[in-house]
């Protein structure tokens, strides 16, 4: 069965994707790039956990633990929790202690679970407890509006809000693209053209830091291990 992984995406601007899992007879995947951060709650051997994970600047393996479920919120980038500052987030991640089937600790209160199809809700208690906040500028740019401010400005928010600079999250989000392209069958030369990439060697050289896979394997989905979510961005 391998990692069955289902997901939706959200009327919350605060939120990129709603998402959740459940692994059966595998032990290992590659978790692709990401500027999104997640905060994931999983049930393993009764056990049940929950961690902040950030940001992802290259693919990497990742366990799996076997036969676990998986629950997970991926915010929208510009997105954060100030008591988590972002840029100790990228390519890593922080446990939350105490995370029960009812309930976790959050900044000092104990909130209940949050469900797949509840996940709004829950991420609107956040904001109204300025736990959750966006900022206006980074998401301004990324929407295609006028940032109102100068272009150092516009960088230095993107680093706080996000951990990551502006062209890493181009970056990042154009091999999820190019991936998601390749998966639905469109040729490597069609998709060098309509994403810019230069050649072929530089879209060879992208999809291999981001995703961790080749375009032939892609096109042809040959994997030892399953990909982590892979959507367009």
């Amino acid at each position: 069965m391998g990692l069955e992984v289902e997901s939706r995406p959200s009327d919350s601007p605060y939120v990129e994707r709603v998402w959740r899992s459940r692994s059966d007879d595998v032990a290992r995947m590659t978790s692709i790039a990401s500027a999104s951060w997640d905060l994931v709650f999983w049930e393993h051997g009764g056990q049940v956990s929950a961690a902040v994970q950030g940001p992802e600047t290259r693919a990497t393996p990742a366990p799996v633990p076997e036969y676990a479920t998986f629950f997970g919120i991926s915010f929208a980038v510009g997105a954060s929790m100030p008591h988590f500052p972002m840029e100790r987030l990228v390519d890593g991640n922080v446990e939350i202690p105490g995370t029960t089937r009812r309930s976790f600790h959050l900044k000092g209160s104990t909130w209940r679970l949050p469900g797949y199809d509840d996940a709004e809700w829950f991420v609107r208690r956040l904001v109204r407890e300025e736990i959750l906040v966006l900022d206006p500028v980074v998401a301004a740019v990324l929407g295609g509006g006028p940032a109102g401010v100068s272009a150092r400005t516009v960088q230095r928010r993107f680093v706080a809000a996000t951990g990551l600079t502006r062209g890493t999250i181009r970056q990042i989000g154009r091999a999820r693209q190019a991936a998601g392209l390749l998966q639905d069958g469109v040729p490597a030369h069609d998709v060098i053209h309509r994403l810019g990439y230069f050649d072929q060697p530089h879209l060879a050289r992208s999809l291999s830091r981001y995703v961790g896979r080749t375009a032939t394997q892609l096109a042809g989905r040959t994997s030892p291990e399953p990909l982590s979510l892979l959507y367009r961005t």
